[in-house]
């Protein structure tokens, strides 16, 4: 049976594939479905037709699985932003560790590897520091509102976040479960007091109009509360008369930011940014430590749930007090000075100016004073030169960005041999890729998931690694 595009199909989901999509089989051919769950029976219609598979979407349930649930939201089917949400968590768990053990096994050759089983995450909702959201002046059409009879507008002034897969169209959010309730009341408001006050959401193909974005950060333990209005143009008349209407409506709010993206990059930072209510800045504790957290400040978005993430590397590190600690793609340290008291001295390495600065200041700040951070870029950085300077390390931990090491970095690894080695990642199937090279030189001792987005697909994964004897 050829099965091409455009195609009417039914089949029965088998198991959850990688990026959250349900996957089934019609003669042998893989077809991948999102918003399916194992052991659904569905109705799907064949968007791509690739070689060895088959993209379809979803037209209907016909009869569902035993793992799919009532998800709690009504964007679910339609929002990116929590495509497991129609599936039990603790199918969820068991699908993010089937999925680190099949990158194991397929993409890195180490079938001898059984994972761990995920850890899971206490705050299964509102677990979120950090809530990006987007404003525009097209909406997202659900399936029912374009199957209506009537004429459905799509212009609007839209707030949300961005349809899957769509940078034009904004989903309009009338709820959200990802981060504490006040985050969505906040979002709401500034989307009626636009409305009310006829202030224009941005247009990216005109490159005109006002409000950009919305960013929220709530901190998980001192309750400080951040709201930065992104703009795209510099009006402090429209953003203090807005801030002034949130601090009336929510007292709750300790700081307000206006950042200024005057440019055509779709980014939420802007080129600069102003200070219009409070310091400027929230804190927060991993540990005994505390943050100081700027507006455009990377924070590990899920603040409990990080520390059950070092505590995994820390127990995987294994450190001893003479022990010297490499910290790769360190960020602004919040591991390196987690896990400064129980070694000698540490040595953080990050490739953004900015970014080293914040790991800087958070050292002064807590008064640790066996740390040492570099910039630069990994693989020109982390070279002979360094660990000549700042000793040979005993134990090294690197947790990179999604694209996984650099082949060079990978490289200077297994030359240089360290005793013991972590990887943290939040790409198993990179890590997986790094780890089949890694192993001509170490034994991957162990392997934990552990879910920091629930809801989600995604997922982070620890290693354990010791040099071979």
């Amino acid at each position: 049976m050829a099965i091409k595009k455009g195609d009417d199909v039914e089949l029965t989901i088998d198991s959850a594939a990688y990026k959250g999509k349900g996957i089934g089989k019609i003669d042998g051919l893989a077809i991948f479905v999102p918003n399916t769950a194992p052991g659904d029976r569905v109705k799907a219609r064949i968007i791509k037709k690739k070689k060895s598979y088959r993209e379809a979407k979803l037209l209907e349930v016909i009869e569902a699985g035993p793992d799919r649930i009532e998800p709690k939201c009504q964007h679910a089917k339609n929002c990116g932003g929590c495509n497991w949400q129609h599936v039990s968590y603790e199918k969820q768990l068991k699908f993010k560790r089937d999925q680190v053990e099949d990158h194991m096994h397929r993409i890195g050759d180490l079938t001898n590897i059984e994972v761990n089983s995920t850890i899971a995450c206490d705050q299964k909702f509102y677990y979120r520091n950090k809530m990006e959201y987007s404003m525009g002046h097209k909406r997202w059409l659900s399936q029912e509102e374009i199957n209506r009879d009537e004429f459905v507008s799509d212009r609007c002034f839209a707030a949300g976040l961005h349809a899957p897969g769509r940078f034009d169209k904004i989903l309009n959010l009338n709820e959200c479960h990802l981060q504490d309730p006040i985050s969505f009341k906040i979002l709401n408001f500034v989307r009626t007091w636009c409305i009310e006050h006829d202030i224009a959401p941005y247009n990216r193909i005109d490159h005109e109009g006002f409000m950009r974005n919305l960013i929220i950060r709530k901190a998980h333990y001192t309750d400080d509360l951040m709201v930065n209005i992104v703009t795209y143009k510099d009006d402090q008349d429209v953003v203090e008369a807005l801030a002034n209407a949130l601090i009336d409506e929510f007292p709750d709010i300790t700081t307000i930011i206006n950042n200024i993206n005057d440019t055509r990059s779709p980014t939420a930072e802007g080129r600069y940014e102003k200070v219009l209510y409070g310091p400027g800045y929230i804190t927060d504790h991993i540990g005994p430590y505390h943050f100081t957290i700027d507006a455009n400040a990377f924070f590990q978005t899920n603040t409990a749930q990080a520390e059950q993430l070092y505590e995994v590397a820390k127990s995987f590190a294994d450190l001893n007090k003479d022990d010297i600690l490499y910290d790769l793609y360190c960020g602004v340290g919040t591991l390196s000075l987690f896990l400064s008291e129980y070694c000698k001295k540490i040595v953080g390495i990050e490739l953004e100016e900015v970014t080293i600065n914040n790991a800087r200041k958070n050292a002064r700040e807590n008064e640790v004073t066996n740390v040492s951070f570099i910039e630069g870029d990994m693989k020109d950085v982390f070279t002979e030169e360094v660990t000549d300077e700042y000793g040979e390390p005993d134990c090294l931990i690197t947790d990179p960005p999604r694209a996984g090491m650099h082949p060079d970095v990978v490289e200077r690894l297994k030359e240089l041999k360290v005793p013991k080695l972590v990887y943290v990642s939040c790409n198993s199937s990179t890590m997986a890729r790094d780890l089949k090279e890694l192993n001509k030189v170490y034994d991957i001792q162990e392997v934990q998931p552990v879910d920091m987005f629930p809801q989600t697909y995604h997922i982070e994964t620890v290693a354990k690694l010791r040099l071979r004897g």
